[in-house]
């Protein structure tokens, strides 16, 4: 079975990222790093299956979400423990530091 990254809206948010450890990426379609991240993302997302959450928030379509959390500059990736940012990490991350923190959020 194919775990994809979740798309994330503000009506889904909370309900995700409440339980259990999820990782978030902020992004926008013009943004190049983005771009990078995103394969990333859905491949961590397929690794990991149902042991952790992996979601995407565009920036653009959800300013609400980008402005609760501050985001700044994109990609932001924001890994949260039962609803709690736990970490928030800035620019293009690799798989082996997101596959890492993730494990030990676990």
């Amino acid at each position: 079975r194919c775990f994809m990254a979740i798309t994330l809206s503000k009506d889904n948010f909370e309900a995700t990222i409440s339980s259990g450890v999820a990782l978030v990426d902020f992004w926008a379609s013009w943004c190049g790093p983005c771009k990078m991240q995103l394969p990333i993302v859905e491949e961590l997302s397929n690794e990991l299956g149902e042991k952790a959450k992996v979601g995407k928030v565009n920036v653009d379509e959800q300013l609400e979400l980008a402005q609760q959390f501050g985001i700044q500059s994109i990609p932001t990736l924001i890994l949260f423990k039962d609803g709690k940012p736990l970490e928030v990490m800035v620019g293009l991350q690799s798989k082996e530091t997101l596959y890492e923190k993730i494990n030990g959020a676990l």
